[in-house]
């Protein structure tokens, strides 16, 4: 770990030299990068330095120790060395979070896109409870929820719905809820009682700006169309709802939430850039097989995660073995015990494979 902290340490020293040169003040997203590597290393290496000063004042007083005569001298040392040994496993533990390797994409903004699966109506309904689940989640959290698009179930909820999120670390909380989330209930639809499972697919994906996803604009071809939905004044009497094509992926990105067809345009690129980093990512990875065997953060829209069973008021996340019976509040937005525990389990797997004892 010693040896890991020296390297960071000096790559603070050379980032800091770095910035100050006239070709990085003139580059403003190489400023920008340099800056943030700064501030993140700045962190470690306080308390590096911190740690290095409490390893030679232990030092010292156990040479104290080994020297001094006089009584009161020695019980003084002592009890110093005490506390500076409780300060160095502090540190320790402080260190080891710290190397833990960051996801660059934890403080971004997202694009949350849940859509109905296997179940018919039912699936619809409960894509739709997920979603007001996570709307207070958002709201709860301090976060801004904006809906881009969305198609209504002809039972209720949402055949599809996509939203952004936006707030501190949203990614970083948000993404463990991407993958497959399974109900079983008495759905309203049935009239035998029977208990049906049913399935909706939830994808989180980090927003994206441009100069980390180019896009060639010759290769999209953009249609407008009138929006449609609840009343207005600008509902289906101006076409401002905007359909961008990518044509070399056919991804098809839709965007009415803004009356002006401009700003549905813009927010419908960040959509479409999302999608095309998360594509580009998952080839990366294939190419390279440096996709981790994770179930904490694999991130995978197909695996299954949670189940939510309401006759027995039970909520299991699959990944981690954990289970809760508050079903209720789990769906009124509280799943920040998931997330923490989904957290906690994926640094343990990223400090045994980065070798942080």
């Amino acid at each position: 770990m010693l040896d890991k902290l020296q390297a960071l340490k000096e790559r603070f020293e050379e980032v800091g030299q770095l910035i100050i040169l006239p070709d990085s003040m003139t580059d403003m997203a190489k400023y920008a990068k340099l800056t943030k590597e700064y501030k993140d290393l700045e962190k470690i290496v306080s308390a590096y330095d911190e740690y290095s000063l409490v390893l030679q004042n232990i030092d010292s007083s156990k040479e104290i120790l080994e020297k001094e005569k006089d009584p009161e001298f020695r019980e003084m040392a002592k009890a110093e060395l005490d506390d500076l040994r409780e300060r160095k496993e502090i540190l320790e533990e402080e260190l080891k979070q710290l190397l833990i390797p960051k996801d660059p994409n934890d403080s971004k903004d997202c694009i949350l896109e849940i859509r109905g699966g296997t179940g018919g109506d039912e699936a619809a309904i409960f894509a739709g409870d997920l979603f007001r689940m996570y709307e207070r989640f958002c709201e709860m959290q301090g976060w801004k929820l904006t809906v881009l698009d969305l198609t209504f179930g002809s039972a209720g909820g949402y055949k599809e719905i996509i939203a952004t999120v936006s707030g501190a670390d949203v990614y970083g909380m948000l993404k463990y809820e991407s993958g497959v989330h399974r109900v079983q209930r008495v759905p309203a639809t049935e009239s035998q009682g029977r208990v049906h499972t049913s399935a909706a697919s939830v994808a989180v994906l980090p927003e994206m700006d441009e100069v980390e996803v180019h896009l060639d604009m010759n290769d999209i071809r953009k249609d407008t169309y009138c929006s449609s939905g609840p009343g207005g004044q600008s509902v289906n009497t101006t076409y401002s709802a905007v359909r961008l094509t990518h044509n070399p992926t056919g991804l098809v990105v839709t965007c009415q939430d803004e009356k002006s067809q401009i700003k549905n345009f813009e927010k419908a690129l960040k959509v479409l850039r999302s999608r095309l980093y998360e594509i580009e990512l998952a080839k990366h990875n294939e190419a390279v097989g440096a996709q981790r065997k994770s179930m904490v953060g694999s991130g995978d829209r197909s695996d299954k995660i949670r189940t939510y069973n309401y006759p027995q008021s039970r909520v299991t996340d699959h990944r981690i073995n954990k289970t809760v019976y508050n079903l209720p509040e789990v769906m009124d937005g509280h799943i920040e015990e998931f997330i923490s525990a989904l957290r906690l389990a994926e640094n343990l797997e990223k400090m045994q494979a980065g070798g942080i004892e």
